[in-house]
């Protein structure tokens, strides 16, 4: 091969590399449901794929509102009562995202899961 051919291939190689993007994490096309009754989380445990964007649709079927809270995750939200909240997740490392209810951090806990 000549030393033209050679660079001319490795320029059109490393310009592809260049020029192609990252993928971007894809979000879950359906929201991961979470429901709040009498004061429990349910599921109270949540698997998620590592690395890709996902909703959790929290249902709150308590009449009191709930202070959805995680500090792993960085994320807190107060959700009315008998009233439903979205909210979008980041793309997480592998591993275990503790999350509560303020107002009953006794009962109303849960985990998430990335794997």
């Amino acid at each position: 091969m000549h030393f033209r051919t050679v660079a001319f291939t490795v320029a059109i190689v490393t310009g592809l590399s260049v020029a192609l993007p990252a993928a971007a994490p894809v979000a879950a096309a359906e929201p991961i449901a979470l429901t709040l009754k009498d004061n429990k989380f349910e599921p109270t445990r949540i698997q998620v794929p590592a690395g890709q964007i996902f909703t959790l649709l929290i249902r709150n079927t308590d009449a009191s509102p709930t202070h959805f809270d995680s500090r792993d995750l960085r994320i807190e939200k107060v959700i009315r009562g008998k009233s439903d909240g979205l909210i979008s997740v980041r793309p997480l490392q592998p591993g275990e995202y503790h999350f509560t209810g303020v107002s009953n951090k006794k009962t109303a806990k849960g985990v998430i899961v990335a794997k």
